[in-house]
């Protein structure tokens, strides 16, 4: 099962959207962690999303981080987190709803069923090459913040590119700001007093 998260090169995610000021469980790290505080509550009921995409949003969120010998993207609230991000733009509104439709859509014709009802393997399958498609897409890093934005390479991208790359970054966000993301699976140790700082292995 570890290996599952890997095939999809989650960790590589995070930071491409990570401009949002809340996380699935409310930025676990910054938190006092107290003995006597109770753990964030998982939202289930989303405000956008109505209960069939919600349900679409919960696996895929699954898919990308699934439970292994840590909690998965569900267990961390990613859903309900993503749910609150979406709501807040328009932008994001449009894109997320024509995405999942299209996830649907795409999925029945080729399984006679929607992506939420396929098994495991099915969904793996389908996500893998939304997967390799979205990390294709790299922003230039080495010029000026404008000239980014000008040259934007999502903007050519496929509205089914657009979309499971800002759902794979959302998903990565919310998780590795969350309680099972951060301390269960990066192993962050807050308010503790290291001899030494580790060091820092970059793939290239």
């Amino acid at each position: 099962m570890a290996e599952r998260r890997d095939t999809l090169k989650i960790i590589g995610a995070i930071g491409t959207t990570c401009a949002f000021p809340f996380s699935a469980d409310e930025l676990y790290g910054q938190h006092d962690h107290g003995a006597a505080m109770a753990p964030p509550a998982v939202i289930t009921k989303p405000v956008y999303f109505t209960e069939t995409e919600f349900a679409t949003v919960s696996a895929l969120a699954d898919t990308i981080i699934p439970a292994t010998d840590t909690p998965g993207a569900v267990q961390a609230g990613v859903p309900g987190y993503i749910d609150y991000v979406v709501n807040s733009s328009a932008n994001w509104k449009k894109l997320f709803r024509e995405g999942l439709a299209w996830l649907d859509e795409q999925c029945t014709a080729k399984h006679g069923k929607p992506f939420r009802e396929l098994n495991e393997a099915q969904k793996e399958k389908v996500v893998a090459p939304l997967c390799k498609a979205a990390d294709a897409v790299r922003p230039a890093r080495t010029v000026a913040r404008t000239a980014r934005a000008a040259a934007d390479p999502l903007k050519n991208a496929s509205m089914e590119v657009r979309f499971f790359k800002a759902f794979k970054s959302m998903t990565a966000d919310g998780y590795f700001t969350s309680k099972p993301g951060l301390v269960d699976t990066l192993g962050y140790k807050g308010n503790t007093v290291m001899g030494e700082f580790p060091s820092c292995e970059r793939e290239h």
